[in-house]
């Protein structure tokens, strides 16, 4: 069954609990077609896409953030930009590869939520460690890890708190 986009982003939340099923490749590769898709600035597509799923991979993406939870994720992707294909702004030079890498790791995201798979932002990782591990060329920046797997019947779903309506919102 089919929901829809208001629907799926309710459904969605950080899950911080894995169980260890493992995930089906058609899964994953959908995962990264819907990232693969996703808009950018100028249509440059400053990203790349690591999918760590051996154990010597998964441990050295465990290096690079110390939680008990998260070690229980069965894959990760950590998503990477490339500063030196990114568009900038002509006004203000303005870099436009953080913008670009949000939406194709929300692409990521709200795709695990359609396919059941959880998900959980992590942006306060050892970023200096991952590039390092990883072997990432100058310019490429490892910005988010995406842990990925199904939630684990104990996770905890907490309520999402979010603003109202008007106090986000002005019509002019």
């Amino acid at each position: 069954m089919l929901m829809n986009l208001l629907e799926l982003a309710k459904q969605r939340y950080s899950v911080r609990l894995f169980s260890n099923k493992e995930i089906e490749k058609e899964k994953v590769d959908y995962l990264l077609e819907v990232a693969r898709m996703a808009p950018s600035a100028v249509n440059l597509q400053p990203w790349s896409f690591l999918v760590l799923q051996s154990e010597e991979a998964k441990k050295d993406i465990q290096a690079c953030y110390d939680r008990d939870w998260f070690k229980t994720a069965p894959l990760y992707i950590v998503v990477c930009g490339n500063h030196l294909a990114s568009w900038k702004r002509a006004s203000d030079n303005k870099d436009h590869c953080d913008i670009d890498i949000a939406i194709a790791t929300e692409h990521i995201a709200l795709a695990a939520a359609e396919q059941g798979l959880g998900s959980c932002w992590v942006c306060n990782f050892d970023s200096v460690l991952c590039k390092k591990l990883m072997q990432l060329p100058e310019g490429i920046e490892p910005m988010v890890i995406l842990p990925i797997g199904y939630a684990d019947q104990q996770a905890v779903v907490k309520e999402k708190n979010r603003k109202n309506t008007e106090d986000i919102v002005l019509y002019l």
